[in-house]
């Protein structure tokens, strides 16, 4: 199903947001998955551990695509005994060099204690600089709450995390507010 094919409604689905502070991290989702105008599901699961339960990384887009790409980015933390950014920029680089991989229509968040990766099929790597990444179609409503919590209040980052995305459940239609959360 791909965006460009005229049969198929675009899928629009999920907000992911993770947060790093004081040592600890967390990320989350929301369980909704559209198509078109219709959900279809509402409690997909979005967020994974991987590499021993140091890793977590979270996905928006299509779900074939999106464990696709895990699963390769499983492949590079095994390859890179878990180093977290080389693993990160040898995905993005095979992401928009290898011709099959380049079609996937997803993106990535990976992230561990210290840091925190939003990785694109264009070759993207970003590493903000306050620790706080989103993606996916209500990313923005909830980095900017996210934004906001981080700045005024004390809150834990799984507080953060979890307030972020009800508050994107509440304004993006195509995400809700049955979350799963992950920590570090």
């Amino acid at each position: 199903m791909s965006k460009k094919s005229s049969f198929y409604p675009e899928i629009r689905s999920t907000t992911v947001i993770g947060y790093i502070r004081d040592g600890k991290a967390c990320l989350g989702a929301d369980g909704q998955v559209t198509l078109g105008n219709t959900v279809v599901k509402s409690t997909a699961k979005k967020v994974r551990t991987l590499y021993n339960n140091t890793v977590m990384v979270g996905f928006a887009g299509a779900t074939a695509d999106a464990f696709t790409l895990m699963q390769k980015f499983e492949e590079k933390l095994e390859a890179y005994r878990g180093n977290l950014s080389r693993s990160a920029i040898e995905l993005a680089k095979e992401w928009r060099m290898d011709r099959y991989l380049r079609r996937l229509e997803a993106m990535l968040i990976a992230m561990n204690t210290e840091q925190a990766f939003i990785i694109s099929g264009t070759g993207d790597v970003l590493e903000p600089d306050d620790k706080i990444v989103a993606i996916g179609s209500g990313g923005s409503y909830a980095l900017s709450a996210a934004r906001a919590l981080a700045e005024n209040t004390t809150l834990s980052a799984h507080d953060i995390v979890e307030k972020s995305l009800t508050i994107a459940g509440d304004v993006c239609i195509y995400t809700n507010t049955n979350i799963t959360l992950l920590d570090l």
